[in-house]
């Protein structure tokens, strides 16, 4: 607000509208400087966007001339007459609304000749190295000083990180004497107030730039003393006499800053306060790193331990050994490119003494492709107990994954339903790697494709099957995508003319040979390049 006031207006999915006269959403009357129907913020269903209504005085965006249309994000601001408008998160931080970074109407306000910079930098040496050249300095000895190091002590406990934020706060104002400021940090480019004291903080863009990008430590003794200070509006609104912006340096990275000013004519702040908060910074930054590093690796401890635990429960659920059926041999391998994977293989009994044979693959890798794999196998383990031919078990199956089934993910699903006594064979493919059925007689391959589309897609798509004959001795090869499109180091793909080669001089070896000699075989292919996708091969061979 113009008199240095936060005002909060929730965005609730409809267009608001912001001007001068009382039919706006966002009405001030008492703002002559807003045309009547100034600005607008509406929402497409997907993004906000704010633009400009014809006003006389035109508004901005994150400092520029606002012209037609733009897409707000986090972090944005647009200057409306004296106003500032900051689109935030208000789960991210209960402070971040406290701070709103502003245009100043006169852009000098910070020239170097007008502003006492900091000391010469001590960043990089280290909490040690820090406090001796605090000591070594002028201001040896002092109570301040020694304050100081003691609150070095005190950041080199064990404090949860957003602890830490209020104690290094508390200490910042407490030694140089502040009744406001904030400490901010730099998260995915947007500074958020972490902890604050005090509210309404209006901070000028041009003293965030000299912290944040050149490095600097900032001191305004008397605002009153500069004429570009005197006609800034963010200072004069404030009533704001001294001010103090340094920033959190650790080595060569500014991961944030402190600002705290004063309103006290009794209280100026000095070249002394500039030095004891810079150095604080500096410590404290070090400390707040070191913080973060910690967390982040007893994150990854975490996860790894929970995935490790996903990939023993995800061994489970797949078939560790084929069963025993009589005038069959079954053979298969199943390896996730990570802890966890979308692949999916079984074996299912079915009515009249059958053996259903199944290989999916859920679109995409990890945790979510595993836990839709999960989802997929308890819904074709039901499924399959209804009667009912091939095609019609994929059409419920496509149903009801189509009902839970991500917009950006689908499933390739190939099924089949086998006689081990007569050798009949009746299957469908839904958008799977047609697998290869290996004529023992003639040598020939089938490609076994009938069936209709992907899964999770067209919750109303039909499917075709077909039936064939394994005669004895004949060879189902069912596989992942993971086969053929498995890399070289130099990038090359392993590709179906490969499997083909590799698979036609052993098809009349036994189905656990020949699951063995095609794994090496790409294997041996992959060499030291890591696999980009999960490696899943089924066998299924008649018996003579």
């Amino acid at each position: 607000m113009s008199d240095g006031a936060v005002r909060t207006h929730p965005l609730t999915g409809r267009r608001i509208s912001l001007g001068r006269t009382s039919d706006n959403d966002l009405a001030f009357p008492d703002e002559a400087i807003l045309s009547r129907r100034h600005m607008a913020i509406d929402y497409d269903g997907t993004n906000w966007w704010v633009e400009d209504l014809g006003s006389k005085n035109g508004t901005s965006f994150n400092g520029e001339p606002l012209a037609g249309r733009r897409q707000l994000a986090l972090g944005d601001r647009v200057g409306v007459g004296r106003m500032t408008l900051a689109l935030v998160d208000p789960t991210v931080s209960d402070t971040a609304a406290n701070v709103v970074f502003e245009e100043d109407m006169n852009q000098t306000v910070l020239s170097p000749s007008r502003i006492t910079t900091s000391l010469e930098r001590v960043v990089g040496r280290g909490a040690g190295g820090l406090e001796a050249a605090l000591r070594s300095s002028s201001l040896a000895g002092t109570p301040r000083v020694q304050a100081l190091l003691d609150a070095g002590r005190e950041l080199a406990g064990h404090r949860p990180l957003k602890e830490l934020f209020r104690v290094i706060l508390d200490l910042a104002t407490q030694s140089v004497g502040a009744r406001r400021g904030v400490l901010m940090l730099d998260e995915n480019g947007v500074l958020t107030a972490r902890a604050a004291t005090g509210a309404g903080f209006r901070i000028s863009n041009a003293v965030r730039d000299r912290v944040m990008r050149d490095k600097e430590s900032l001191l305004v003794a008397d605002t009153r003393l500069h004429a570009e200070l005197r006609e800034s509006h963010t200072i004069v609104q404030q009533g704001i006499l001294s001010f103090l912006a340094v920033p959190l340096q650790t080595q060569d990275k500014v991961i944030g800053l402190i600002y705290v000013d004063s309103q006290n004519l009794l209280r100026q702040f000095t070249e002394e306060d500039l030095t004891l908060l810079t150095v604080m910074a500096n410590i404290a930054a070090i400390r707040i790193e070191n913080e973060r590093l910690a967390e982040v690796e007893q994150a990854e401890i975490i996860m790894k331990k929970e995935l490790e635990q996903a990939a023993e429960i995800q061994r489970n659920l797949l078939p560790r050994h084929a069963p025993p059926v009589e005038g069959l041999e079954l053979a298969a391998f199943s390896y996730p490119c990570r802890s966890v994977g979308g692949d999916y293989f079984d074996y299912l009994k079915m009515a009249g003494g059958r053996l259903g044979l199944i290989v999916g693959d859920v679109a995409g890798k990890g945790l979510a492709a595993a836990l839709l794999m999960s989802s997929l196998q308890a819904r074709v383990q039901v499924l399959i107990e209804e009667p009912g031919d091939v095609s019609m078990l994929m059409g419920r199956l496509n149903a009801s994954v189509a009902r839970t089934c991500p917009g950006n993910r689908f499933v390739t699903f190939f099924l089949c339903s086998l006689d081990p006594v007569t050798g009949e064979l009746s299957y469908t493919n839904a958008g799977h790697n047609p697998p290869y059925l290996v004529r023992a007689a003639t040598g020939d391959i089938e490609q076994l494709t009938a069936g209709g589309p992907v899964l999770g897609i067209l919750p109303a798509a039909r499917y075709q099957s077909a039936v064939l004959k394994m005669e004895p001795g004949d060879v189902l090869v069912m596989f992942s995508d993971g086969i053929t499109e498995a890399q070289s180091p130099s990038g090359e793909e392993y590709g179906e003319d490969r499997l083909l080669a590799a698979l036609t001089p052993i098809c009349k070896q036994s189905a656990a040979a020949i699951s063995k000699i095609l794994g090496e075989s790409v294997e041996h292919f992959m060499g030291t390049a890591p696999a980009a996708d999960d490696i899943t091969l089924v066998v299924a061979r008649k018996l003579p």
